[in-house]
């Protein structure tokens, strides 16, 4: 195969893709898009997990580690970014993503294989763990290696929209997760599907392997890298280089708190904490809410495309940054809009029941549980998890000092029972009584097929709300794989960006969802979680305005780094006039 150049900046005018450039594209993008459908599996299909792999433990609890396997895979996704961004940039970028797709196949097909904890006992959920981290560490080298890839195929003047096609796949693979789960819950109906079914989704995953490495083991590698290599320049040490040298470290932070946190709280609020205020808060059903998810993703991943291409004219961060602005200044009206539409009676239930913990604020705690491991025993402790577990809103009042923590629905006494489960049931049915919706409560919206929606009002809405959320993830997430490339010379392009990626969507983004949960469980304000990605969206608008350079105009083939340019960031008015 012919080896694609990069153009000069002179002849940098947009013109149709070659087939080989398409060639590079598709064999990147193919192989992420299996990577995110396989590491998505496993949230989409958590709470099944939970009962195949945790059955020892009681619901709640072995959904407490269903959830930390989950986020077992998000916490060493930065140490795979370290591992194979400087294989990467020492042997080169084709075979170091062509590894973590293999990787990541040989963690994802055995989890359709691998028996239950009733069959092998606790060697299931060890094992089953294992395999996460395995996924983690391949994702954590994949995307780095994939956005360099196609960044450094990809002509002067448009490498924005060229790796937004990359960008494209996380949302891609999300939606074939949901695709494959959705159509065999249909097919098989949902006992045979908990029974088994489950497990085809990963064992599905083994075509998309075969065809992904068929696919790669066609490519040559990068002209950026191949140009280095001739010429002698590569790291003798990427890490120490990448991280050990202040001139690069400090990019490496900017990068991370200047666009990608950002970037991050907003791709996971628009994505995942959505699907998870529909189903936990809202009480919409889990087809329903899938389908909804669905759709926008569907309608809103094309924004993508669009965005990165704006970025190749415009720049890349005033896309980035004001995407950021927006959603931080539209969250509260926007899941104020979908709680309305999704639950109406909860929304008004909200503003007419009046529910109070009465209790002296020192016998009361912090409730504060992102990873979902603390017990409480407390009895003010164990009123406000429980109402929160029930997207019940209350408020807190003091009590005088020494009495008896007591909830009040309505002017109405509730006892608390030591054990959560038994306190939610007797606050849920007090709460209905009071004007809350029960389970399955009519006035949820509910679809019964992919297309029904078209029939119904309120789920049409609903899309179009998912929707614009999506449009904001499409223009943080768009243009970010350019930006992070131009970010760093080549001899440590593949290990400097990989590690502030992974560390802002891994862990800023990745536990995004249990953090806000945790916010809401200990304000009992079902919308304070939101104030997690609006504070962390507006102060990477901050920092990258004053110390984040514009970078689309940058030649990666011939960019040295911080230090060729007369240093980093001295004072904001360097920054802002785009020099480093």
């Amino acid at each position: 195969m012919a080896t694609v150049t990069a153009t000069p900046r002179d002849m940098a005018a947009p013109r149709p893709m070659t087939r080989e450039e398409r060639k590079v594209i598709l064999a990147s993008s193919l192989g992420t898009i299996f990577e995110w459908y396989d590491f998505y599996l496993y949230g989409s299909l958590a709470a099944i997990i939970a009962v195949q792999f945790f059955s020892a433990f009681d619901p709640n609890t072995r959904n407490i580690f269903a959830l930390l396997a989950f986020a077992a895979g998000f916490l060493v996704r930065p140490f795979g970014a370290l591992v194979f961004g400087r294989i990467g940039d020492l042997v080169g970028r084709k075979y170091t993503f062509l590894v973590t797709i293999l990787i990541m196949g040989a963690s994802t097909f055995p989890v359709g294989l691998l028996p239950s904890y009733a069959t092998i006992g606790w060697l299931a959920p060890v094992i089953l763990i294992v395999l996460r981290m395995l996924q983690g560490l391949a994702l954590g080298g994949e995307y780095g290696g994939a956005a360099v890839y196609v960044a450094e195929h990809a002509p002067q003047g448009r490498r924005g929209y060229y790796t937004s096609w990359i960008q494209t796949t996380a949302t891609l693979g999300l939606l074939l997760s949901l695709m494959v789960i959705l159509s065999l819950r249909v097919w098989l109906g949902e006992a045979d599907f908990a029974a088994y079914g489950w497990r085809i989704p990963f064992l599905l995953s083994i075509f998309l392997l075969a065809i992904s490495v068929w696919i790669r083991l066609q490519m040559q590698e990068s002209p950026a890298f191949k140009k280095m290599k001739e010429e002698g320049t590569q790291s003798k040490a990427p890490l120490s280089e990448a991280f050990g040298q202040w001139k690069n470290a400090k990019v490496v932070i900017f990068a991370l708190l200047g666009l990608v946190a950002g970037q991050a709280v907003v791709w996971y609020t628009g994505q995942f904490y959505a699907l998870f205020f529909l189903q936990s808060i809202l009480k919409v059903d889990l087809f329903t809410s899938n389908v909804l998810i669905a759709w926008s993703l569907i309608l809103g991943t094309g924004g993508f495309i669009f965005f990165g291409s704006l970025s190749d004219r415009i720049g890349r961060k005033p896309i980035i940054l004001g995407g950021c602005f927006v959603a931080a200044l539209t969250y509260f009206p926007l899941f104020g809009l979908m709680t309305s539409t999704a639950n109406p009676q909860l929304a008004k239930a909200i503003e007419t029941v009046k529910v109070q913990v009465v209790a002296d604020p020192a016998s009361c705690g912090s409730v504060f549980d992102p990873v979902g491991i603390r017990s409480f025993t407390a009895p003010c402790d164990v009123a406000r998890v429980a109402l929160a577990r029930s997207a019940i809103t209350y408020s807190q009042v003091p009590a005088a000092a020494g009495s008896t923590a007591k909830v009040v629905v309505n002017g109405k006494d509730v006892a608390i029972d030591s054990a959560i489960p038994k306190s939610m049931a007797a606050f849920a049915a007090a709460a209905v009584e009071a004007g809350y919706p029960k389970a399955g409560d009519a006035s949820i919206v509910k679809v019964n097929g992919f297309f029904s929606v078209f029939a119904d009002a309120a789920a049409l809405k609903l899309i179009g709300i998912l929707t614009i959320l999506v449009l904001f993830v499409t223009a943080v997430y768009g243009p970010i794989a350019a930006a992070l490339v131009e970010f760093f010379p080549t001899r440590i392009r593949y290990t400097a960006m990989s590690l502030p990626y992974h560390i802002g969507n891994g862990w800023f983004g990745g536990f995004l969802p249990p953090t806000a949960f945790a916010m809401v469980a200990a304000t009992g304000d079902i919308y304070f979680g939101l104030w997690y990605p609006i504070v962390i969206a507006l102060a990477t608008v901050v920092i990258g305005l004053l110390f984040v350079p514009e970078t689309k105009d940058r030649d990666i083939f011939t960019y040295e780094g911080p230090a060729s340019r007369r240093g980093f960031f001295v004072g904001a008015g360097a920054a802002l006039s785009g020099r480093w």
